[in-house]
């Protein structure tokens, strides 16, 4: 009996951990029993909600500016109005350079990661249960954030960005030469300067991805853990505290995401 409850509760973890895929060397859509681990696959779920949040959120502010109002504003161009003044003060506190590109950016950032760490929120067995009925699988994961291929993209679209703008501020020969005479300038240090400045970049998207990643995939874990482990009673008892705890989680790393976004653009962007 022990075993039989074990190997259920196993099944249902893992059952909530696997992603709809798709495999692009046959064009084949995984099943809750087999699943693709090799590189040409797709995560088709992550990629469909968050690109359905993103255009959600284009169509919401893009309905804003078009019907603002300066007279008398709506509730949601006041709730708009509110974000964007918070990620413009964020900017304005942080960023000291004129670059135009890092307000725009760090508004999609905050906002897209927001609704995407959002969807954690949801029941997790009620869009399984949909798609089930509907297209006959239930092998779904709803949350992006907690797949660390869309949290590293994210990161990466970041670090061009950053090799971008410093090529464009120092120029390609300075670029490359910061990597071997910063910090120390004597020619004995040359190998360690390089070695030093390429952990510093690279560590930028790492720490930028595992970082958001983590953070939402063990939230997910709990939510998996009290709905495979308690009676239905004691997980509404357990459920609610942590999710309004979660909020909170969910503002904090969209707001550190975007922070660490300012801080890096505009420490580059800045003359040497």
């Amino acid at each position: 009996m022990i075993s039989e409850k074990n190997f259920d509760l196993s099944q249902y973890i893992h059952h909530h951990l696997y992603h709809l895929q798709l495999n692009l060397h046959n064009f084949k859509i995984s099943n809750l029993n087999e699943h693709f681990n090799n590189f040409w696959t797709i995560n088709i779920d992550s990629m469909f909600f968050s690109t359905i949040l993103g255009l959600i959120f284009l169509s919401f502010f893009l309905k804003v500016s078009r019907n603002c109002s300066i007279h008398i504003p709506n509730k949601l161009q006041i709730a708009i109005e509110i974000i964007v003044n918070f990620v413009n003060k964020s900017v304005n506190d942080t960023c000291s350079n004129s670059n135009k590109l890092i307000a725009p950016l760090s508004l999609t950032i905050f906002s897209w990661i927001f609704l995407m760490n959002l969807m954690d929120l949801l029941p997790i067995d009620c869009i399984p249960l949909i798609c089930n009925y509907f297209f006959g699988t239930s092998t779904i994961r709803i949350v992006p954030t907690t797949d660390i291929n869309i949290t590293i993209s994210m990161a990466l679209v970041i670090f061009i960005l950053i090799i971008y703008y410093s090529i464009k501020v120092k120029g390609i020969r300075q670029f490359l030469k910061d990597f071997v005479v910063q910090p120390f300038q004597h020619p004995f240090f040359f190998i360690f300067n390089f070695l030093l400045e390429s952990i510093s970049l690279l560590s930028k998207p790492i720490s930028l991805g595992l970082r958001l990643f983590g953070n939402m995939f063990s939230g997910e874990m709990i939510f998996i853990l009290i709905s495979g482990l308690l009676p239905w009673w004691l997980q509404w008892f357990l459920s609610v505290p942590w999710a309004i705890f979660h909020i909170l989680i969910i503002l904090l790393q969209s707001f550190i995401f975007m922070t660490l976004t300012i801080v890096y653009l505009s420490l580059i962007t800045e003359k040497h």
